[in-house]
């Protein structure tokens, strides 16, 4: 497990209110949590589920920016988990927008009677193992107090926001807003100074929604991303139907390819395929919805550098085709990164904005940003005026929401300094010295839900057997961890995701170590792996 670390932090001030005492605490009310405290009640035990929203949903709670959506399937997002919810619910969209999938949380929650087990505008402050009792002690923002014998964190891989260091930010007397953070009421953007800067997915989604709107827009890029076409539509009666007369084969499916999307790689190898051939299954996946472009292109697209860049340049002309000024088209074709090696942006028009009279792109390599000034934004050679600076610049992706919390193991050793070298853990469940803390979070590259809910399983028939079989606390021994993570990141070293800068890498981040934070297997393998490991009682952990 490495050498221990003591904090010097000082340790969380003790609250006069009472405590709660519960059997398990969850903290997170988003796809995964809610899912955990449905699956938690059923073992007739104690739970209480916090969050420091106002409301459930977690990503589709917080992330209410225009233009907002799933770039999976809609009837590959959805709980499988309850043929009911299945029959009652129609999506209205292919790929639905966020008022929805807030609304579908919010349903499930309903539906299931989840929200008698869960509170609201509850931050959670500080997490402290009672070694001698085997009980967690948290305390949140408000001095509220709560103790559980299993703490499980389904806190996401994208909810820790990050906002660049840029010198003068508070200074900058007009609105600042960060997409991750976008208030519920309306944003008034027509006339506006519009600033946004990034131009990953969520900006992408964000830069076509309110180009048409404001007055001005000035997008600041770092690094151009290979967009494909999303190719969004209705939902049919029809193919409503389909989806509930067809569900179980629909699940089936996407449990058994790599990534928990309906799409299988062709297996021929790319550069074996003849040029005319190759270029017409190219033509195919662009005129498909979703990312078909990506998951159901030729198997070694992601491992073959020459097949890879094959695709590439077949993608960079799509761009250059759509982008009427040449110089500034050149600007939005990625040249530094294989493509695939960052998550694919889904478009509906996203290249056509650039095409407007309002709209402008600022390469922040050619011209970097000096500053945030009271009037907008300074870069090398201008200072730009703005009434609104958007700030699509993602997370601390899958660490920082448990290090961003004051969580304190055996002997008070820190969770942020534990992870302060990337993520340890077993399975991507546990951490040794945290004792019945558990990570419901999706740490494989697949489609979310579909992970989560094999987590969340595995947890709750964890906590299930520890009560049958009179154990009182499970972590993983380090020998297993450090097994683990050798693993890992020898799997890692076969793709060509380090090659970028990208949150896949913590590389967005300063300062943060260069590791890949998802586990790059297929979802059918981290699924047998884990259910291993409990079929064998649990080995590489140590229960007592």
């Amino acid at each position: 497990m490495g050498t221990s670390v003591q904090s010097t932090q000082p340790a969380p001030k003790a609250s006069a209110r009472p405590v709660e005492q519960y059997d398990a605490i969850i903290i997170g009310a988003g796809v995964t949590g809610l899912y955990q405290l449905y699956r938690i009640r059923q073992l007739g035990i104690s739970v209480r589920l916090f969050d420091d929203g106002d409301g459930v949903g977690g990503t589709w709670y917080w992330n209410r920016y225009p233009g907002c959506r799933f770039d999976s399937e809609s009837e590959t997002y959805g709980y499988s988990f309850s043929k009911e919810l299945l029959e009652e619910w129609d999506w209205k969209e292919h790929y639905s927008g966020q008022p929805e999938n807030e609304r579908y949380l919010n349903y499930v929650a309903d539906k299931f009677d989840l929200r008698s087990d869960i509170q609201l505008n509850s931050r959670l402050a500080s997490a402290v193992y009672d070694e001698r009792a085997n009980r967690w002690d948290l305390e949140f923002e408000d001095g509220r107090r709560a103790r559980a014998q299993f703490l499980i964190g389904a806190v996401g891989i994208l909810s820790a926001r990050f906002t660049p260091p840029f010198e003068g930010t508070d200074s900058f007397k007009g609105r600042s807003l960060h997409t991750g953070s976008w208030p519920k009421e309306p944003v008034e953007l027509a006339g506006k100074r519009v600033a946004v800067i990034g131009t990953g997915p969520t900006a992408v989604q964000l830069i076509t929604e309110i180009a048409k709107e404001v007055g001005h827009l000035t997008v600041f890029q770092r690094t151009p991303n290979y967009c494909a076409p999303l190719r969004n539509s209705l939902v049919t009666p029809e193919t409503q139907e389909r989806f509930k007369a067809t569900y179980p084969e629909i699940h089936k499916r996407i449990r058994e390819t790599p990534a928990g999307f309906a799409y299988d790689f062709d297996p021929r190898k790319t550069l074996e395929v003849p040029r005319e051939e190759r270029l017409a299954l190219y033509e195919k996946l662009w005129t498909q919805p979703g990312f078909s472009k990506w998951l159901g292109n030729f198997h070694d697209i992601m491992s073959n550098r020459e097949a890879n860049e094959d695709f590439a340049e077949f993608v960079r002309n799509k761009i250059r085709a759509r982008v009427k000024d040449p110089v500034v088209a050149e600007k939005l074709v990625p040249k530094d990164h294989p493509f695939g090696s960052k998550r694919i942006p889904l478009e509906s028009g996203y290249y056509e904005q650039f095409n407007r009279d309002n709209v402008l792109l600022v390469d922040v390599n050619e011209t970097p940003i000096e500053r945030v000034t009271p009037k907008g934004i300074k870069t090398t050679d201008q200072e730009h005026e703005f009434d609104i600076i958007v700030y699509a610049t993602g997370f601390d992706a899958v660490s920082g929401s448990l290090t961003r919390i004051d969580i304190r193991g055996e002997g008070g050793r820190t969770f942020k300094d534990t992870w302060a070298d990337g993520p340890r853990t077993y399975l991507g469940i546990q951490t040794a010295g945290f004792p019945n803390f558990f990570i419901a979070t999706n740490s494989a590259f697949c489609n979310y839900p579909v992970c989560a809910e094999t987590i969340v399983e595995w947890i709750s028939d964890c906590i299930k057997y520890m009560r049958e079989k009179g154990f009182n606390r499970i972590e993983p021994t380090p020998e297993a961890e450090e097994a683990w993570i050798a693993h890992a990141a020898e799997l890692a070293s076969h793709t060509f995701l380090s090659d970028t800068k990208s949150w896949f890498m913590g590389s967005n981040i300063p300062g943060k170590k260069r590791q890949l934070l998802l586990y790059a297997n297929s979802a059918p393998k981290y699924r047998a792996e884990i259910t291993q490991v409990a079929a064998s009682g649990y080995e590489g952990f140590t229960l007592e």
